[in-house]
Order: structure tokens, then C-alpha cells, then sequence
């Protein structure tokens, strides 16, 4: 199985903790958020994790390396200028390339969740399906939602009640490969156009995740993790 980590945001919200290191490298309970995704994802049976880079994104590759001592190959996509969601994968789909599979999980670097590695592995593609989504219900800080999950699994953009996407999904290499590599796009216009033809599925995600998008959500990850909430 191969995955992508999304890595190359600059954590403007994240400031000042990310005026001197990359937020994928902030910690919790003493760990680096993206060494969570890496073992997660080895867990489930990754075997190359492609992560994405661009603000101090030197300091990533030096602090992981090539995976080995997490048990998995790591390769890096280094993007001079943030290319968006869509556009980082893009670029990236050489690394992603595999005979077998024409899909890869991908992960947001930002957020956390402890579902268990199993369910990660047990995602797939249905077919004529282009994407699977895990949807949690929507936070405080997004209470409008982005998709509405209808009970065949099917994923709309419209619809009501909407939940939150997690930034957690499969996707099938084809819904990228007429974007120009290099150049910024947007991942929710590719998925909405899929949702138009019904070629996106989704689930909700049954464990505990947050956006660890500010130094609050942060410091409450810390928390939870050293069982102090």
C-alpha cells in the first residue's frame, strides 16, 4: 500500500510555534503530529509514505530520514511554493505509482485521530468509486459542514444534515493526472466534480480525531495523550 502525507503548509495558525519549525514537527506527549500518521500508517501496512514539503522543509527530511527505523521507505515531494492539496498530490504521483494499485491513501499532516490502523487497511475503492472519505461530525469551528453522507454511502455536496471531512480518504490516481504538475490546485472543486457522477463514497470516522490546526488544539492533544483531560 502506498500513502501520502500532506506536509507543505506553511502553519500560519500554528505561529509563532512555526516561525522556527515546520508544524508537521510540533510535538505531543514528546513525539513529532506526523510520526503519529508514520506509524499509523505502518500499522496498516504502508510501505512507502510520500510526504510532501515546503516550509522548512529541510528540517522534516533531516528529522525522519528514509523511514527506515520506523520500518517503511520514506520519500519527500519538496514544492518551492505551497501547491495546494490537490496540486502536492499531483506532483507527487510518480512517487505514488504502483502496478497493482492505481489508489493511495492519503492524510492531512494537521490533524489527529486514533482510529485504528485495521480500518486504514481495510479502506478501499469501490468500484466505479474515485474516492473514499472518512466525515466526523462537524466541530465548533466548523459547524456548516462540507459534505452530506446519505445512508447508501454515497457523498454529495449538497444535502442536509453536512458533516466535516477529516482529511483522511483513498483516492484513485486518475482524479489528478489532468492537472498540470508544479502549478496550485484545490482538492474540493476535483472532489465536488466526482460527487456530480457519483464516483465518491465515504463513512464516517468512529474514533477520536481533531484538527490540530492552532497551539490550543495543541496543547489539548498534549494533554489527552499524557491523560491529563
Amino acid at each position: 500500500m502506498r500513502a501520502m502525507i500532506l506536509a507543505a503548509g506553511l502553519g500560519t495558525r500554528m505561529r509563532p510555534l512555526t516561525l522556527k519549525t515546520p508544524k508537521p514537527l510540533l510535538t505531543a506527549a514528546g513525539k513529532p503530529l506526523i510520526q503519529f500518521h508514520i506509524e499509523h500508517l505502518v500499522a496498516a501496512g504502508a510501505e512507502r509514505i510520500v510526504i510532501n514539503h515546503a516550509w522548512l522543509g529541510e528540517q522534516i527530511e533531516s528529522a525522519l530520514g528514509d523511514g527506515s527505523r520506523f520500518g517503511v521507505e520514506l520519500v519527500y515531494s519538496p514544492e518551492a511554493e505551497p501547491l495546494e492539496t490537490a496540486g502536492g498530490i499531483r506532483q507527487a504521483l510518480p512517487l505514488l505509482a504502483d502496478d497493482k494499485d492505481d489508489s493511495f491513501l492519503v492524510v492531512n499532516g494537521d490533524v489527529y485521530t486514533d482510529l485504528a490502523p485495521d480500518r486504514l487497511r481495510e479502506m478501499e475503492l469501490n468500484a466505479g468509486c474515485d474516492a473514499h472519505l472518512l466525515l466526523v461530525d462537524n466541530p465548533a469551528w466548523h459547524p456548516e459542514g462540507d459534505f452530506h453522507l446519505e445512508d447508501t454511502g454515497l457523498v454529495l455536496n449538497s444535502g442536509s444534515p453536512k458533516l466535516t471531512f477529516s482529511g483522511v480518504s483513498m483516492l484513485r490516481a486518475s482524479l489528478f493526472t489532468d492537472l498540470v504538475s508544479g502549478e496550485a490546485a484545490a482538492l474540493a472543486p476535483i472532489l465536488r466534480q466526482a460527487m456530480a457522477s457519483k464516483k465518491v463514497a465515504g463513512e464516517r470516522l468512529n474514533a477520536y480525531w481533531d484538527d490540530i490546526g492552532t497551539p490550543e488544539r495543541l496543547s489539548a492533544l498534549d494533554k489527552r495523550l499524557k491523560g491529563e483531560s
